[in-house]
């Protein structure tokens, strides 16, 4: 079975960066979107930002001008830069990758804490 695997979380300060990985453990074929999603503690999963397989993208508006996300698609992954971080932005982060089929792939998540 393949699995996505995150990295890049941990504590930043408010203000600061931090760069979200997602690969693919195998291929997965026929991938129409990429994207990331985030949960805050007591609150629904909620998408961050998406990445089609021609490379339109979309974010939610808290997150507009502050995150960019990108994808390799030869390599079956996908990125999340996130600059001038803010407290609401704690959350742990999940990637997903849907296909034609409407088949979804999730990782397991990645904690991102922006404290002081």
């Amino acid at each position: 079975q393949v699995q996505l695997v995150e990295s890049g979380g941990g504590l930043v300060q408010p203000g600061g960066s931090l760069r979200l990985s997602c690969a693919a453990s195998g291929m997965i074929l026929r991938i129409n979107r990429r994207g990331w999603y985030r949960q805050a503690p007591g609150k629904e999963r909620e998408l961050v930002a998406v990445i089609s397989s021609g490379g339109i993208t979309n974010y939610v508006d808290s997150v507009k001008g502050r995150f960019t996300i990108s994808g390799d698609n030869a390599k079956n992954s996908v990125f999340l830069q996130m600059d001038s971080l803010r407290p609401e932005d704690t959350a742990v982060y999940y990637c997903n990758f849907h296909t034609i089929w409407n088949s979804d792939y999730w990782g397991k998540g990645t904690l991102v804490t922006v404290s002081s």
